[in-house]
């Protein structure tokens, strides 16, 4: 397994402290990390000069682009508002296969009021199964987040996933986002897994406790899992810039 990180590690400095994406990714090498996760929010125009630029960056600083993330959810409450997620999502995908991405990273969101769960959860699956036509086309597979909602829980993961019934959509799994069982659910989402966000913590049961990533590295092996921890740091009152190469040394040490 390989080191990562996503850029919502760094929103405080993106949003508040004037960090810039091409900063951003020469900080990942110099903290030594393999690769480097770019979010949409970050990014300041998406001509192909812009990207071109960021991938010859990549290059030279010697990382791999993990991957790329979008915000946003499928089940939106009007029709209209769920056809232009839809086409944001294709958007993406485009660009993610023109910077070299191999997946983009999106949410499924939560049933809106007044709206059952069912209702929902199809229109997350038809959103997700006309995006992973365009997956297809420009090879970039999508990474469904655990991420709340729909998704709060393996099984509700899980089940989209396999509604959907297409190669090009799988699951990104974060570690720090289960709370129902997290070491039961890693295991049941770790089959479906194609990349990760690494959390120090996670809620078990209403208790925030460190995460064993010994115990993580055995489960994600088991099923041939090979491609990204990639670190997505949000424990309250730290600093990013301190805190992550500290935790990067203790993945490392943890899958090496």
């Amino acid at each position: 397994m390989k080191l990562s990180c996503a850029g919502y590690t760094f929103n405080t400095y993106f949003r508040e402290k004037g960090l810039t994406l091409d900063k951003y990714i020469d900080i990942c090498a110099d903290m030594d990390l393999d690769g480097v996760e770019l979010t949409q929010y970050y990014f300041p125009e998406t001509s192909q000069s812009y990207l071109m630029e960021r991938k010859r960056q990549l290059l030279l600083r010697g990382l791999e682009l993990a991957g790329t993330a979008i915000g946003g959810a499928f089940c939106l409450p009007t029709e209209e508002e769920r056809k232009q997620h839809v086409e944001f999502t294709k958007e993406w995908l485009d660009i993610s296969g023109r910077l070299g991405s191999p997946c983009l990273r999106v949410f499924a969101g939560e049933a809106p009021e007044g709206v059952a769960q069912e209702e929902a959860f199809a229109w997350t699956v038809a959103g997700l199964k006309e995006c992973a036509e365009k997956a297809a086309e420009v090879g970039v597979v999508i990474g469904l987040e655990n991420h709340g909602g729909l998704t709060g829980t393996a099984e509700g993961l899980v089940a989209i996933l396999k509604a959907v019934g297409s190669d090009w959509v799988a699951a990104l799994l974060d570690f720090g986002n289960y709370s129902k069982d997290p070491y039961g659910e890693f295991e049941m989402t770790a089959p479906y897994t194609v990349m990760t966000h690494a959390k120090p913590t996670s809620d078990f049961a209403g208790t925030r406790k460190e995460l064993d990533y010994a115990r993580i590295r055995d489960i994600m092996a088991k099923v041939g899992y090979r491609g990204f921890l990639s670190i997505e740091y949000e424990e309250p009152g730290k600093d990013a810039m301190v805190e992550v190469p500290r935790f990067a040394a203790v993945l490392r040490e943890a899958i090496n």
